[in-house]
C-alpha cells in the first residue's frame, strides 16, 4: 500500500529507514504497524477532521474493535496514540451529537466511553499520548488513560465540562486526581482552566513536552519514546506496567506481593536468560518477548 505524504515526511524528520504498513478499519480510526528499524511499534491515529476527532458512539465503537485486536498481540511492543487531524487531539464528546440523545442513550454512550478508556488504560503494552494541539475534557481524559503522555508546544489542554453545568464524566475527576492531586485536580475542574504544555509539564499532566514546534512534533517525540522501549525485554516491561498500576490503588505490602508476583512471570523466561549471556558477553541482548 502506498505511503501518504505526511508519512513520508516523518520518516524523512525522524531519520527512521522503516516503512509504514496502514491497516484501516474505519475512516476515523487506523492502525499502522511499523517495520524495520520501528518493528514493534504500532500507532493508533484518530481520524475525524470535520468534528476534531470529537467522541462519538462510532469513534468510540471503532477505537473499542482496534484495541480489542491490539490487547492480544503479542507482536505490538508499544503504542503510539496520536491524532491525524492538524492542531488538535481531540475535542472531547461530541456534543452535536450528544444534544440528539435521550437521557438513556446518553447513559448507555457514556458507558461505551467509560468501557473504552479502561481497555486503552488496561492494555499489557506501554501506550504514549502524542498530544499534538487540543486534548480538551474527553480529549484530555483519554490521553490519561496512556502510560505516558506527550505534548507539542502548541498543545492546549484542560477539563472545562463546569462550564457547560457537567463535570468530566469519563474518568477525569479520577485520573488526574491520582496523576496531580485532588487539590490541583478540583482547582482545574472548579475554574474549567486550559492550559498549555508547558504549565502541564510543570503540574506533571504530562510526561515530556516536545522541542520543536512542528505540527506533529509531540508525536516525533512519542516515537522516540517508543524507541526507548523497543529494546528491553517485551515480558519484563508488561510484568513492570502491570505491577507500577497497582501501586496507586492498593498499600505497601499488597503491593510488594504483586510485584513479587509480576517477577515471577519473567523469571521462567527465555529472555531473562538472553539477558543474562549478554550481559556477560558484553554485548546487546536480543529479546524475542519469550
Amino acid at each position: 500500500m502506498a505511503v501518504t505524504m505526511a508519512m513520508r515526511a516523518s520518516v524523512q524528520r525522524t531519520g527512521c529507514i522503516s516503512v509504514r504498513a496502514l491497516s484501516t478499519s474505519t475512516q476515523e480510526v487506523s492502525v499502522e504497524r511499523h517495520t524495520g528499524n520501528d518493528l514493534g511499534i504500532l500507532t493508533l491515529s484518530l481520524n475525524r477532521p470535520h468534528a476534531k476527532n470529537a467522541l462519538s458512539r462510532s469513534l468510540v465503537h471503532s477505537m473499542r474493535g482496534a484495541l480489542n485486536s491490539i490487547r492480544s498481540d503479542s507482536t505490538v511492543r508499544a503504542l503510539v496514540l496520536r491524532s491525524s487531524v492538524p492542531r488538535v487531539f481531540c475535542a472531547g464528546a461530541d456534543l452535536k451529537e450528544r444534544a440528539l440523545m435521550t437521557p438513556s442513550e446518553v447513559e448507555q454512550f457514556l458507558y461505551d466511553m467509560k468501557l473504552m478508556f479502561r481497555e486503552l488504560e488496561a492494555l499489557p503494552q506501554p501506550t504514549i499520548a502524542a498530544l499534538d494541539g487540543a486534548a480538551l475534557g474527553g480529549g484530555l481524559e483519554l490521553s490519561l488513560c496512556c502510560d505516558l503522555r506527550v505534548a507539542g508546544q502548541g498543545a492546549l489542554l484542560g477539563l472545562p465540562e463546569t462550564s457547560l453545568a457537567i463535570i468530566p464524566g469519563a474518568g477525569g475527576t479520577q485520573r488526574l486526581a491520582r496523576l496531580v492531586g485532588p487539590s490541583r485536580t478540583k482547582a482545574l475542574v472548579f475554574t474549567a482552566q486550559k492550559f498549555g504544555a508547558a504549565e502541564a509539564l510543570r503540574m506533571g499532566v504530562v510526561t515530556d513536552m516536545a522541542k520543536g514546534a512542528g505540527e506533529d512534533a509531540a508525536y516525533e517525540r512519542a516515537m522516540e519514546w517508543a524507541r526507548e522501549i523497543l529494546p528491553n525485554g517485551p515480558v519484563a516491561v508488561r510484568m513492570a506496567k502491570r505491577a507500577i498500576d497497582h501501586a496507586g490503588s492498593v498499600d505497601l505490602t499488597t503491593g510488594l506481593d504483586i510485584e513479587q508476583l509480576c517477577y515471577a512471570q519473567v523469571i521462567p523466561t527465555q529472555d531473562r536468560l538472553e539477558g543474562l549471556r549478554a550481559f556477560k558477553e558484553k554485548r546487546k541482548p536480543s529479546y524475542t518477548g519469550h
